[in-house]
């Protein structure tokens, strides 16, 4: 790691309180766009932009002496191909928890309660009791136990629900993914926020789908491809299943693509730790790491470590 006389940090916010010595750069004074090379070159801790997308990424090839590259994003899958052996890189875990499993929690209520009905309605000024399904006496499985799952359990226990937990260690009271068919057929909702991999690609596919209980929901917050899109378009198709969406595959949704149009969908655009609770949690952990820099302390999040 570089000495602190010679950090440079770019990040979206040119108001962060930084160490002693830490020069600061920010879209106001520097845009990536804009940014002369030499400046580009110099810079050490990239905060790369939230919702920017590889195209965000990719100065990070163009900053010959950056040692961190800190996301703010949990997912990091993309930020691989920018990761070289000087650098470090972090992830933004924590940031989006409470979002998330806010959004996971709310797409719940929403789709069982019949709200997406209600907005339709309104919109044609016509007035349409009916009866629809409560969260309460549910069971509600939540596959990926991790901290959003963790937190998404902590706002259902006040509802009257039954929550049950996957994961592949079956650590912390969940059970092993080896046994999730087994309990898939019991479960009224499945809420996904697992991360995607090998093991979870498609996860949920044909065969998954015909294990569903009939009227059970699906509430997807992971990625989008851990549900195979065709699959769960035939799957609403027949009215076995519903489902409520905060990610897609592909993403963003084409226009014309038929998920849309598809019954029994509540689709949100990826949007599951973009709310007010982001920018002091990505602020605050900025903070941190640049203190832990600072004092020589090991930062936090850490996916890959540089190794020179």
């Amino acid at each position: 790691m570089k000495s602190l006389g010679k950090q440079i940090l770019w990040s979206e916010w040119d108001d962060l309180e930084v160490p002693a010595g830490m020069r600061t750069l920010s879209p106001a004074t520097a845009p990536l766009d804009q940014m002369d090379e030499k400046i580009l070159s110099e810079i050490t801790f990239y905060v790369a932009p939230y919702l920017g997308g590889r195209k965000g990424l990719a100065y990070a090839n163009r900053m010959s002496s950056l040692s961190v590259l800190q996301l703010l994003t949990a997912g990091f899958d993309d930020a691989m191909d920018y990761v070289r052996p000087e650098i470090t890189l972090c992830n933004g875990r924590g940031i989006h928890d409470a979002s998330t499993a806010e959004l996971a929690v709310g797409l719940t209520i929403a789709s069982l309660r019949g709200i997406p009905d209600f907005v339709r309605n309104q919109e044609k000024g016509e007035w349409k009791p009916g009866r629809y399904k409560s969260i309460n006496d549910r069971k509600i499985g939540i596959v990926g136990f991790g901290a959003i799952g963790k937190n998404i359990a902590r706002i259902l226990s006040g509802f009257d629900v039954d929550v049950v937990a996957f994961s592949q260690s079956g650590r912390d009271g969940a059970i092993k993914m080896t046994d999730f068919d087994a309990h898939l057929p019991t479960l009224d909702v499945v809420i996904l926020i697992l991360p995607l991999n090998d093991s979870s690609y498609h996860l949920f596919d044909e065969r998954r789908f015909s294990l569903m209980k009939d009227g059970a929901l699906l509430v997807n917050v992971a990625r989008g491809a851990v549900v195979d899109t065709d699959a769960l378009v035939a799957a609403l198709h027949t009215g076995k299943i519903t489902a409520a969406v905060d990610v897609t595959d592909p993403e963003p949704l084409p226009a014309d693509h038929p998920l849309w149009g598809a019954p029994g969908i509540l689709i949100a655009p990826h949007v599951g730790g973009n709310s007010s609770a982001f920018e002091p949690r990505a602020r605050k952990l900025i903070e941190q790491q640049l203190n832990r820099l600072a004092e020589g302390i090991e930062l936090e999040n850490i996916i890959v470590r540089a190794t020179r």
